[in-house]
């Protein structure tokens, strides 16, 4: 966009587009975006401010949102290929075209394939008078004839091909991973397209831009260039294309600057290029955390083994309880009310009055198919669903939502809001953007509007146990764990003054289970906002269980999904990876797992407060005099 001229009345190129003070690293590259022009297609009002804007007519709002999605050609005799920023010492990088496959530039092969249509068919239809004419059978033609025949049918295959190569590139253009179709120009001669390299060891190998010229080849003088800083601890992997080997140099340099030896934290057995640009850097080792199964889980008539990844005595155990008590009563059911990732950037204007005027344009229902339109062109799985509003003076907050597929969601979510701030600017010059993300998400903190309006996955689970099952797997009785719910869970959170903490030990699954299975431990914080209720039916014989979270935020796709443990903890759940036949279900269906088995862990450790077997249970299990340390050594 940044290289393509603007016209607009009233405007500079330069005005429209204007940066906003924001870091782009992991956002769509502006040269790719779409050039736009025409005013915002619908009115913008406000009652409580009196602001408007002119109204347009109906045919003028479509034929300004049909001119915002076109591209800007390419100028005159430059190469079909739209090329991007590449990476610093990667070289340019250019996206593959659909027309790439053809032998000539595309406007030249149309060219001749038109001509060739005009010319056989004017030739032709000439021949064919002239028989007509003479009366000769048109069926009798001579070699001339026959070429004119071929050169017709095969221009016109042709150009009607050439539509379905326009809408092949457009499918290319909306995949969800842009990476995929983005070659390293550098290793290609011109004009010949070849297939990309196969994926190296080492994330960075190759991209000496970072690392010193000479490298020496001991790693006893590696370890001492480190130490000395001559060489910088984060071009190990670079330089030396081994991960492993730099993790290696990188441990034993900072055992010698801390003079602390880490017997205990392992070294092998771990496939560090897996985690390089992704997960982890400047690795030394690895943690090692035991995982246990809680399960059968009976949930939607599914038979699930949950996997918990925790240092927590009795944890697992006392989940593990609460599945059997949950599987003798029949099973669990699960609902999902809302699937939607959020990402609310922060915009100042020079008053409140501008801010109102976009916060009315955003939430108007008029502009949402334009605002999905171009929210859409990110991912072919990103869907706007909404955007929300809510203004500090001259400073605007926009909470859009969307869904995400599998993915968790949050870089995908951020390129589409990337798109719609790229959009609004021309339309709201004076629009500063202060940050992609202003905490009204509001993603890794604990807030109202995650507890309301739902972040990720919004979840119901209940589950009714049988009279008997609270008495002899539960050892206690239903009146009581009723009594102790409202006391503790309800009343006490209320006077603890609790944000989405109605629950007796909610995070403690939610974090054994994020680790399992790769999700962000931190995202625990507002995915583990729960509300557990508790009630006596059928008489007061049984109890109606259910815990209500609105945030649960888990993927299946990307991050630290991708590794090896990790994918072993998502496949033994069966949703290992993105599900083809319907996008998104895999994430749901880990979703409701973790929602179920909170509902297990919470039946048992409330059940262990009312009989009172709490602090006897962890004495008994979690403690222990042996020094694994020792051990491990």
């Amino acid at each position: 966009m940044s290289g393509t001229p603007l016209r607009r009345s009233g405007r500079t190129a330069a005005k429209l587009i204007k940066p906003p003070r924001r870091d782009r690293s992991l956002l769509p590259n502006p040269q790719t975006q779409p050039a736009r022009r025409g005013r915002c297609s619908a009115r913008v009002s406000c009652a409580a401010t009196g602001v408007s804007a002119a109204p347009t007519s109906e045919p003028d709002a479509r034929m300004a949102m049909e001119v915002r999605r076109r591209v800007a050609p390419p100028p005159h005799g430059a190469p079909p290929r739209r090329r991007a920023a590449g990476v610093e010492g990667a070289g340019e990088r250019v996206r593959v075209q659909a027309g790439d496959a053809l032998p000539l530039p595309i406007r030249h092969t149309n060219l001749i394939f038109s001509a060739l249509f005009a010319a056989s068919l004017v030739y032709l239809m000439r021949r064919w008078r002239e028989k007509i004419r003479s009366s000769t059978p048109l069926h009798v033609v001579g070699l001339a004839e026959i070429l004119a025949i071929c050169g017709l049918v095969a221009s016109l295959i042709y150009l009607l091909s050439f539509f379905g190569i326009a809408f092949v590139q457009s499918v290319v253009s909306n995949s969800d991973d842009e990476e995929d179709f983005l070659i390293d120009s550098s290793r290609h001669g011109h004009g010949h397209a070849q297939a990309p390299p196969a994926p190296a060891p080492c994330a960075l190998l190759g991209n000496p831009a970072a690392a010193p010229e000479k490298m020496p080849e001991e790693d006893e003088e590696i370890v001492a260039s480190v130490v000395a800083g001559k060489i910088p601890s984060y071009v190990l992997e670079t330089k030396l294309g081994d991960c492993r080997r730099a993790a290696g140099i990188r441990r034993e340099a900072l055992r010698r600057i801390t003079g602390r030896e880490m017997d205990g934290l392992p070294l092998d057995g771990f496939d560090y290029a897996s985690i390089l640009g992704q997960c982890c850097e400047l690795p030394v080792g690895y943690v090692q955390l035991p995982v246990g199964v809680a399960g059968p889980l009976l949930l939607d008539g599914r038979r699930l083994y949950v996997p918990m990844a925790t240092t927590e005595g009795c944890l697992v155990a006392s989940t593990n309880r609460g599945c059997k008590a949950i599987a003798e009563s029949g099973g669990a059911s699960s609902v999902v009310l809302k699937d939607g990732m959020t990402r609310a950037p922060a915009v100042r204007f020079p008053s409140a009055r501008r801010a109102a005027e976009l916060k009315c344009f955003l939430e108007d229902p008029v502009n949402f198919e334009t605002l999905a339109m171009v929210f859409n062109r990110s991912s072919r799985f990103a869907r706007l669903q909404g955007v929300k509003c809510a203004m500090a003076g001259r400073n605007l907050y926009m909470r859009f939502t969307c869904s995400t597929g599998d993915a968790m969601g949050m870089n995908m979510v951020s390129k589409g809001v990337q798109n719609v701030l790229d959009y609004l600017q021309d339309d709201f010059p004076d629009m500063d953007v202060i940050s992609i993300s202003g905490n009204f998400c509001s993603d890794k903190k604990s807030a109202a509007v995650n507890w309301i309006e739902g972040r990720g996955k919004s979840v119901v689970c209940e589950a009714i146990i049988k009279e008997e099952v609270v008495k002899k797997v539960l050892k206690t009785n239903v009146q009581a764990l009723v009594e102790l719910n409202v006391i503790k869970n309800l009343a006490g959170s209320a006077v603890a003054g609790a944000l989405g903490g109605f629950n007796a030990h909610a995070s403690n699954i939610v974090t054994a289970i994020f680790i399992a299975t790769g999700q962000d431990p931190a995202q625990n914080v507002e995915s583990s906002q729960c509300i557990t209720m508790l009630e006596a039916v059928n008489e007061g014989k049984d109890l109606h269980i259910s815990v209500t979270m609105p945030s649960i935020e888990v993927g299946t796709v990307g991050g630290g999904t991708q590794l090896a443990s990790q994918s072993a903890c998502l496949d033994l759940l069966g949703v290992k990876g993105a599900n083809r036949e319907s996008p998104g279900s895999n994430a749901r269906l880990l979703a409701t797992v973790v929602a179920g088995a909170v509902l297990a862990a919470e039946l048992s450790l409330i059940s262990a407060q009312a009989a009172g077997h709490l602090v006897q249970s962890h004495m008994k299990y979690n403690r222990s005099s042996k020094d694994m340390s020792k051990a491990a050594s």
